[in-house]
């Protein structure tokens, strides 16, 4: 979320693509269901009724409702946001007894103790997609050569449901980028036990609480050459996170990060 106008019910969102951010208008109506993602829990079950003065500048919303015809508009039916961390880091430490992940956020430059759930989702991206994702970054041209060059797969990162946001068709149509959950469905998973200190991860978890920890969402490893493509590390981190906060439910519409 980027600005709140609470006399109007409207709520502006950026939607992070590699081509650049996106600026969607989000309306609040009296019959508008809104919900707010406990910081505890990363299940859409969990998420409790709550109101659009609520929401916090910085955290990842998603809408379902009627678009405008350009796309910058949308008339919400459903609301759901919560606070979510986005973390490009390093591995110190995984103790699979005890299902944690210590990790050095390169942005911050200090520790930060994760809890590794049932429902975290751990995958492992193939050299030649984590590649093509560094050349977006970067600003190159997929087909002009070079590792990555081509046209990715099908796909469809982190929308189980299936229905992209704004300007994303599943295989990129629409002159947007590709949608990637089906593709990272196909990446093998990972276990604690298989991360190594030194490994780079990128990290979806949730705020967590005084008394819990934060929860890893989605952890992707692999991720070396993402890290080193972009001068700004928290750039590449939030053009993952809308990936990967998934799960069984409906809000597909136009999100910020965040798809039940």
């Amino acid at each position: 979320m980027t600005a709140m106008d609470l006399s109007a019910q409207t709520v502006t969102i950026s939607v992070p693509g590699f081509g650049g951010n996106k600026t969607v208008k989000v309306t609040v109506a009296k019959n508008t269901i809104v919900r707010r993602y406990a910081p505890d829990s990363i299940k859409f079950d969990d998420a409790k009724t709550a109101s659009l003065a609520e929401v916090k500048s910085g955290d990842q919303l998603r809408a379902r409702g009627e678009r405008s015809s350009d796309g910058s508009e949308l008339s919400a039916q459903e609301i759901v946001f919560g606070t979510f961390r986005n973390i490009a880091g390093t591995v110190i430490s995984a103790d699979a007894a005890k299902n944690t992940l210590t990790v050095t956020d390169l942005a911050t430059k200090k520790p930060v103790l994760l809890d590794i759930s049932a429902d975290s989702q751990l995958r492992k991206l193939s050299p030649m997609i984590a590649q093509r994702i560094a050349m977006r970054l970067k600003g190159t041209k997929e087909g002009s050569g070079g590792a990555g060059a081509g046209t990715p797969p099908s796909a469809g990162m982190a929308r189980p449901g299936g229905v992209p946001p704004v300007g994303e068709g599943a295989n990129g149509r629409n002159g947007g980028p590709p949608d990637f959950q089906q593709m990272l469905s196909r990446m093998p998973g990972v276990t604690l036990a298989d991360l190594q200190k030194g490994d780079a991860v990128m990290i979806v978890s949730t705020e967590g609480t005084a008394s819990a920890l934060p929860k890893a969402v989605t952890l992707l490893t692999g991720v070396e050459p993402i890290l080193s493509a972009p001068p700004d590390i928290g750039r590449a981190a939030m053009l993952l996170s809308p990936w990967n906060l998934g799960g069984a439910g409906g809000l597909s519409d136009v999100g910020g990060g965040v798809n039940p």
